[in-house]
C-alpha cells in the first residue's frame, strides 16, 4: 500500500509518499512543490494541481492524508493556505483517492503520542520510524511525511 501526504500551502507544498514493505513502512519520495511569488494565485494554484496530479499517477496512492487549516492568525497566509488544500482535496478527489483530513494536534498525538510535540520532536520520530540518515528537508517535506504516517497508522 502506498500513501501520499500533503502538507498544503501556495508557496511551498510539502509531500512525502510512503509504502508498506513487510511489517514496516519506507519512504519512497518526498519533497517540495514550489511557485514564484510573482506569478498570480490562480497561477500558483494550477502549479500545485499540475504536481500533484503527476504525484499521484507516478506513484498510484491508495489513501491520501492532507493537513487541515488549523490557524487563523494571519488571516491572508490562512486564505491562501486554504486555497491550496482545496486544491489538494480536489485533485485527489478527482482521482478517487481516499482522503484523511488531519488537524496538526491530531498528527502529533499520532505519532508522538503527545498533542503539543515541537517540529523537532516529530521530525526526529519521522526520521527514526523510517531509519533516515537525517531529518527531511525543508520542513514542509518533513511535515509532509509526518502526515504520511499519520495516515498509515490510522484505522480506516
Amino acid at each position: 500500500m502506498t500513501i501520499l501526504g500533503i502538507d498544503p500551502g501556495t508557496a511551498t507544498t510539502g509531500f512525502g509518499v510512503i509504502k508498506k514493505h513487510g511489517n514496516s513502512w519506507q519512504v519512497v519520495d518526498f519533497g517540495v512543490i514550489s511557485t514564484n511569488k510573482t506569478l498570480t494565485d490562480a497561477e500558483r494554484l494550477c502549479i500545485i494541481a499540475d504536481d500533484l496530479t503527476a504525484l499521484i499517477k507516478k506513484h498510484k496512492p491508495a489513501r491520501i492524508g492532507v493537513e487541515k487549516l488549523f490557524f487563523a492568525t494571519n488571516q491572508k497566509t490562512a486564505i491562501t493556505v486554504a486555497q491550496a488544500r482545496g486544491i489538494a482535496l480536489l485533485i485527489a478527489e478527482q482521482h478517487k483517492v481516499p482522503i484523511h483530513e488531519f488537524t496538526p494536534l491530531q498528527v502529533k498525538n499520532r505519532i508522538c503520542g503527545y498533542g503539543k510535540a515541537d517540529k523537532k520532536q516529530i521530525q526526529f520520530v519521522v526520521q527514526q520510524t523510517f531509519k533516515l540518515k537525517k531529518i527531511p528537508k525543508p520542513d514542509d517535506a518533513a511535515d509532509a511525511l509526518a502526515i504520511a504516517l499519520c495516515t498509515a497508522v490510522t484505522r480506516v
